[in-house]
C-alpha cells in the first residue's frame, strides 16, 4: 500500500516507521524544505534523537509529490492546523483515497473535530481516525502499543487496520468516530490538570481522583453529543487519559507541571518545545459543556487557570469545595 504522512514530527515519523515495517511504501512529508534536506541525509527526526529512519521511507517537501499515487494520506499535523492544511492539499486529492487524521483536538471557532473538517473539505472520501494510548517515543521504538481506527465505514477502519497492525501495533475498530475524537481531545484538558497538581506537589491520590473525575466528565460529555457510553471505556477514553496523566512523555502533563509551579501557559509552552494541545482544546471544551449543558468542574478550573490568571491551588480547593452529591449518578462511565 502507498502510504503518505503529512507531518514529520515525532508522531508523523512514528507512524511512517510503522507502516514501513509493514511493508508499505511510506513517503513523509514536511513543509520545510531544509528540514526534509536535513532529515534526509540524517535520517534523524529532531524530536527523536534516538531513532533512525530507514532509508526507504521517502521524505519530501513537495505537496503535490507526496500526494501523487497515495491510497492512504494520514494527516499528523498539530489540531488547529488541520482545517489550512486540509485545503492547502486539497487541489491535489483524489475521490478515492482515504484519509486519515491522527491530530487530537476540537477547533475552537466551529467545535469541529478533525473528522469533521475532513468530511466538509472532501465531501466524496473516505475519513477515519486512528487514537489510543501511544506515545511516539514508545511506538518508534516498537514497544507494544494498541490503539483504535475509527470509521463510520466499517470497511475503512478495517482497511487501515490491516495496513498497521503488527506484533508491536495492534489496532481495534470503532464506528464511534466522535466518540473517539471527544476523548482524545478532552483527556489533553484532564492531563493538564494532572500535571499542575504534580507541580503544586500533590500526590497519588490526587492524580487518582483527577483521572476518575477526569473520565466522568469526558464521558458525561460525550454521552450528551450522541457518542457511545462504551468508547470512553476503551483505548481512546481511559486509556489514553490514563498515559496521557502520567507518563514522562506527554507534553500537556509537562506543561501542567510548569503551571503547577506558577509559570504562565505561554511559558510552559515555549519551554515545553511542542505542541501542546490540551491548551488549544480547553475553550472548545468548555464551550462544547455550554452548549450540551453538561457540567464539567476540571475543564473550567484548567481554563480559569489558563485564561483568567486563577492560582492553580484556588482552583483545586474549588474543585473539592463542590456541592456535596453522591458518585453514582455523576458517573456516566
Amino acid at each position: 500500500m502507498k502510504i503518505t504522512v503529512l507531518g514529520a514530527g515525532s508522531w508523523g515519523t512514528a507512524l511512517a516507521m510503522t507502516a514501513e515495517k509493514n511493508g508499505h511504501f511510506v513517503s513523509l512529508w514536511t513543509h520545510d524544505s531544509e528540514e526534509a534536506k536535513t532529515m534526509e541525509e540524517s535520517r534523524k527526526c529532531k524530536n527523536l534523537p534516538e531513532i533512525r529512519i530507514p532509508d526507504s521511507i521517502r521524505i519530501l517537501s513537495s505537496l503535490e509529490e507526496a500526494v501523487k499515487g497515495a491510497e492512504l494520506l494520514l494527516f499528523a499535523i498539530p489540531s488547529i492546523y488541520t482545517r489550512e492544511m486540509a485545503l492547502r492539499v486539497k487541489p491535489y486529492v483524489r475521490k478515492e483515497q482515504i484519509l486519515l487524521t491522527v491530530s487530537k483536538g476540537i477547533e475552537e471557532k466551529t467545535l469541529d473535530t478533525m473528522s469533521d473538517i475532513l468530511e466538509e473539505v472532501f465531501p466524496e472520501n473516505r475519513v477515519a481516525v486512528l487514537s489510543g494510548p501511544s506515545h511516539a517515543e514508545e511506538v518508534s521504538r516498537f514497544i507494544p502499543t494498541t490503539i483504535v481506527c475509527a470509521s463510520q465505514v466499517e470497511e475503512t477502519a478495517k482497511i487501515i487496520q490491516n495496513a498497521f497492525l503488527s506484533d508491536s501495533f495492534r489496532v481495534y475498530t470503532n464506528k464511534d468516530i466522535r466518540g473517539v475524537e471527544i476523548g482524545a481531545a478532552l483527556k489533553n484538558v484532564i492531563a493538564l490538570a494532572a500535571g499542575i497538581a504534580d507541580g503544586l506537589g500533590y500526590g497519588d491520590n490526587t492524580m487518582a481522583a483527577l483521572i476518575t473525575r477526569g473520565i466522568a466528565e469526558i464521558s458525561r460529555l460525550g454521552i450528551a453529543m450522541g457518542c457511545h457510553r462504551e468508547t470512553f471505556a476503551g483505548l481512546s477514553g481511559i486509556g489514553d487519559l490514563i498515559v496521557t496523566c502520567v507518563s514522562k512523555h506527554s507534553r500537556n502533563r509537562r506543561a501542567g507541571i510548569l503551571i503547577g509551579k506558577g509559570e504562565r501557559y505561554e511559558d510552559a509552552m515555549k519551554e515545553v518545545g511542542q505542541v501542546v494541545e490540551g491548551v488549544y482544546a480547553a475553550k472548545a471544551a468548555k464551550a462544547l459543556g455550554e452548549k450540551y449543558k453538561v457540567e464539567l468542574p476540571i475543564v473550567k478550573e484548567v481554563n480559569a487557570i489558563l485564561f483568567e490568571g486563577k492560582e492553580p491551588k484556588d482552583a483545586v480547593s474549588e474543585l473539592m469545595l463542590r456541592d456535596r452529591r453522591s458518585e453514582n449518578p455523576a458517573v456516566a462511565f
